[in-house]
């Protein structure tokens, strides 16, 4: 194991990561000396932050100097996890600093894993916060936690890939490691084109979604911070009452924007090179379109002509247009693990709340900034269960499993499988610890959500947590346990789980 050439890699990361802090920073300063309150202690904790960053970039330079090896596959594996913990430790540090410049003791940032597991839902698009008061925070820090989504959206490493020459061969390893979903391959036969062409689609559309909610009638900060949260599927707002807080046309644009972040990224790669074909007869897409119009029809059924209560605390009556309208955003938010909200759901019906649920786990698709299980492996499980119930009564019968025509290579079905597998073990395991560690606290509905919503990478849930609610309530210890099965989720799960095997330590 090359650690030397790790630490050098992540020095790299962490020098991105502070210079980041260092530019957010300077504008809180503008803010402040225009007047805005607060913005003060925010630019000196995020510059202090940005100092620390530099202080482990350089020291993980100077490990590191000299060396320049290839990333093998467990090299890899290793560099990502890390990436995403540093990322996470150093990313939380202007909070907790924040919380101890301005003197505010008993603060949500009480301790450093509340700021690390901000920090984590930042970076892992979770959206889950322990803030009580969202507009408290001061425009500074409010843009650090939107660039955290954003920066986390496409994945820390794939920035990594696209800028930094350095790994080599060793860059495709690291991409797929981090990429998400079962269909490998990239948009480009080299990978940091391929890195790149993603980032250039990715940033277009979030510019385009921030001019959009400008002419909606968004100040460019809420703009901005929304956009950034809806294109990586995030969920932070900068209101209490999250998009619930703003107009109707708000809602339709981040509904576009949440179902387009769903998305695979290569399908726009595809439309870009006029390859029409491919994407309007991608099976996933037709699927994941379908689920989502679907369970929007269904929940607007449920809640036409009841009461439903917005986040701002407002009841209205769901006539069909707001019925489907906010069926739809919330279907859309939850599927697509953004999390944002316009109404608490957690006042629905129980068919309506299981719903979400069950969208839960689904998530998006492959190759998107969204988490769940992904659609494409929920219809391979399908494929595969609909092939063996036809076994059963024509066992003489072999018929491949297929996608789209063409059968489904069996290494990518039993991945699919072992996958969704793990994902329920590692949901039961996560229930169990919130109940755990929370004793009365934590109800069923809480822990059972706080699991999945942490896992898919969704952040609210059902009882203490669900769409007006926050984790801010936790131990330390709970926590910690979330902000483990978030960064499980924002991997797929095995490359955190094969850094306990011991094997893999052992080079065998």
């Amino acid at each position: 194991m090359n650690i030397r050439f790790i630490a050098k890699q992540l020095a790299l990361l962490v020098a991105v990561l502070g210079g980041a802090m260092a530019i957010v920073a300077a504008w809180g300063g503008v803010q402040a000396g225009l007047g805005s309150e607060g913005e003060a202690t925010a630019s000196l904790a995020l510059l202090a932050a940005a100092g620390l960053s530099a202080v482990v970039a350089v020291a993980g330079w100077l490990i590191g100097r000299g060396t320049n090896d290839f990333l093998d596959r467990r090299e890899a594996l290793l560099l990502v996890v890390l990436s995403w913990m540093s990322a996470a430790v150093l990313g939380g540090a202007p909070y907790f600093l924040w919380t101890f410049f301005a003197d505010m003791q008993g603060h949500v940032f009480r301790s450093p894993i509340a700021s690390i597991f901000e920090a984590m839902s930042g970076l892992t698009t979770t959206g889950a916060t322990v803030l009580s008061d969202i507009e408290g925070l001061p425009a500074a820090l409010h843009l650090w936690r939107a660039l955290t989504h954003w920066f986390g959206g496409l994945g820390i490493i794939v920035l990594f890939v696209a800028v930094l020459p350095s790994l080599g061969v060793g860059g495709r390893r690291l991409f797929g490691v981090e990429s998400a979903g079962p269909q490998p391959g990239g948009v480009h036969p080299q990978i940091r084109e391929t890195a790149r062409v993603l980032w250039y689609i990715y940033t277009g559309l979030t510019l385009l979604q921030i001019g959009a909610l400008k002419l909606a009638g968004l100040s460019f900060f809420d703009a901005t911070c929304h956009a950034f949260a809806t294109l990586a599927t995030g969920g932070f707002s900068t209101k209490a009452a999250s998009v619930g807080a703003h107009a109707g046309l708000v809602h339709i644009i981040i509904i576009l924007f949440m179902v387009l972040a769903g998305c695979n990224f290569g399908l726009y790669h595809a439309l870009l090179r006029r390859k029409f074909r491919e994407v309007f007869t991608d099976p996933e897409l037709r699927v994941y379109l379908f689920i989502l119009a679907a369970a929007t029809a269904a929940i607007a059924f449920w809640i036409h002509g009841t009461t439903i209560t917005t986040t701002r605390g407002e009841p209205i009556e769901a006539t069909t247009g707001i019925a489907i309208r906010e069926a739809a955003f919330n279907v859309v938010a939850i599927q697509t693990t953004t999390g944002f909200g316009t109404a608490d759901f957690n006042l629905w019906s129980a068919p309506a709340k299981l719903l979400l649920v069950v969208l839960m786990f689904v998530g998006g698709c492959a190759g998107s900034t969204a988490g769940g299980i992904k659609v494409i492996r929920v219809w391979i499980a399908f494929k595969v269960l609909l092939n063996e119930v036809e076994r059963v009564f024509r066992p003489h019968i072999v018929r491949p499993v297929r996608l789209a025509g063409r059968a489904i290579d069996p290494q990518i079905r039993s991945a699919a499988i072992v996958y969704i597998v793990g994902m329920m073990v590692l949901f039961v395991f996560g229930a169990f610890a919130v109940m755990l560690l929370e004793g009365e606290q934590a109800d069923l509905p809480t822990a059972l959500t706080a699991s999945v919503a942490t896992l898919c990478t969704i952040g609210p849930g059902l009882g203490a947590i669900g769409p007006v609610e926050h984790y801010g309530w936790m131990n330390d210890s709970t926590l910690a346990t979330l902000i483990i099965l978030m960064l499980m989720g924002r991997l797929e799960v095995l490359p955190v789980l094969v850094l306990i095997v011991p094997s893999y330590w052992r080079g065998e």
